[in-house]
């Protein structure tokens, strides 16, 4: 059976060989590790044994896993070391999760030659093509000395590892209501972080995700609620379930509060191409439209109702503070932060003429907190290129997709998401939002959903009619036994 059929059950024996092994290396590793070396260390390799052989077993029971460490995870490791501050590697306990399933899928896909390591999907070229050159202009920052650690390969690490998690989805993605069910599980996840950020509104701090470490990142998180606000905000529009419909506004209301007080700007400024977006391809045109105008009527009336951290923070980004970097168009100018991401393209178009065709490298410009800049400093013209590649080929197949989704709810999905991405594509001119791995990570699994939706359908559709076909050969000898009755 294909692998998009029920999860495909190893063989036998290689079934046994596999938990052989895992008993094994699990007993050793509990005799070294009591002996040798702490509990907890200890305890975590057991865990990790023990998820790899779930995970064998049942593939699904590791995505879901993924899809709650996403947001719920802590991290660790040093994000001051390597190469200037902010570019050293910090792991998460989600890194050490997709290494344990995507080994547990590699051994699974090794006894089970019906299962394919990497589906073909649309984006399997964007994709290969963007590691690769981000790959060779870090071997080549490397070999000349813009890159003096092995902190690069890291990050073009990590960003593989969104790529895994795209393909984890459309590997064992089974039927669309498979697809609903991981949807519903990144919407609890939401539901969730979204109720942790509410409790710290009272702290007067800006809002962000839980266990970010001693700093948190209110950007981060921002870009995160936006990207799932849009998927909600597109299945309440077009779902014709009423029931579905007020479980989407809920959650949107739940995600809207600490969305606004994280006091991102980048994060707000999404807002504006995600409604556009859902404006101009929704079935409800008429009457998102007119929300629309309705809002921009009432918009005066906002500067009154908004919180006042809100406003300070919208009206700050035009204030300029003596002592710090300033940059001015006309009379107008902008606070630090503003001003810094403006001189980042600056420095990111004169690093440009200095290495123009693969740039300095992953982490050899030092560090920018603004995606496109970044891009072209650090992975030069063939970079952006690549990138820019990526993301037409999302955006344009994400298109395609939805002019062919009849199901309400499907297209729901694929309008939020083709909103929310259109939201983060702003949201990456104030920050590195295509390699933050709290965005990244959701941001492929839907991806990956919505990739493979035309290809579960097909195969129902192929089930349906094999179906028709069975039920039409086996009631034809009865007709022709009828016929051949005197």
């Amino acid at each position: 059976m294909s692998q998009y059929g029920r999860a495909a059950a190893p063989p036998a024996a290689g079934s046994i060989f596999v938990f052989g092994v895992v008993a094994v290396v699990g007993a050793f590793t509990v005799a070294q590790g009591l002996t040798n070396v702490s509990f907890t260390y200890t305890m975590g390799a057991v865990a990790a044994l023990i998820l790899f052989a779930l995970a064998f077993v049942r593939t699904d029971f590791g995505i879901y896993v993924v899809i709650f460490s996403m947001l719920l995870s802590p991290q660790f490791g040093s994000k001051g070391a390597g190469v200037g501050a902010g570019r050293g590697v910090t792991f998460r306990t989600e890194d050490f999760v997709l290494l344990v399933i995507g080994l547990s899928w590699l051994a699974k896909t090794a006894v089970n030659k019906e299962l394919n390591l990497i589906a073909r999907t649309p984006l399997n070229w964007p994709i290969l093509t963007y590691i690769a050159v981000n790959l060779a202009a870090t071997m080549l920052g490397y070999m000349t000395g813009t890159i003096s650690s092995w902190s690069g390969y890291f990050y073009v690490l990590k960003y593989v590892e969104y790529f895994v998690i795209y393909y984890m989805a459309v590997n064992n993605l089974r039927d669309r209501e498979h697809a609903w069910r991981l949807i519903g599980a990144a919407f609890i996840t939401a539901a969730i972080v979204s109720v942790i950020g509410l409790a710290q509104v009272p702290s007067g701090e800006r809002v962000s995700a839980p266990f970010e470490g001693e700093i948190g990142e209110p950007n981060t998180f921002g870009g995160y609620l936006l990207f799932m606000m849009a998927i909600a905000a597109g299945v309440a529009f077009e779902t014709e379930s009423l029931r579905r419909r007020a479980q989407c506004l809920i959650l949107l209301g739940l995600m809207a509060v600490p969305f606004f007080f994280t006091l991102s700007r980048a994060s707000y400024l999404g807002l504006i191409p995600a409604f556009l977006v859902i404006a101009r391809y929704t079935t409800r045109r008429r009457f998102v439209v007119g929300l629309i105008l309705f809002g921009l009527v009432l918009s005066p009336a906002l500067i009154f109702v908004a919180p006042k951290a809100v406003k300070d923070r919208v009206t700050y980004t035009f204030k300029e503070e003596k002592g710090s970097d300033t940059v001015r168009v006309g009379k107008v100018a902008f606070d630090p932060s503003t001003s810094a991401r403006l001189i980042s393209f600056k420095s990111a178009l004169d690093g440009f003429a200095r290495r123009p065709i693969f740039g300095w490298g992953v982490t050899g410009f030092g560090f920018m907190d603004a995606q496109y800049a970044r891009v072209l400093a650090e992975t030069g013209l063939v970079g952006l290129a690549a990138f820019l590649w990526l993301m037409w080929a999302v955006g344009r197949h994400a298109l395609d997709v939805y002019a062919t989704r009849g199901d309400p709810e499907e297209r729901g999905l694929v309008l939020g998401f083709l909103a929310g991405f259109a939201g983060l594509l702003v949201h990456g001119f104030g920050s590195n939002t295509f390699i933050i791995v709290r965005i990244m990570e959701p941001f492929w699994l839907i991806t990956g959903i919505v990739m493979m939706i035309p290809t579960l359908e097909a195969k129902e559709r192929a089930v349906a009619a094999a179906a028709v076909a069975q039920k039409a050969a086996a009631a034809a000898p009865k007709k022709e036994r009828a016929g051949a009755r005197p």
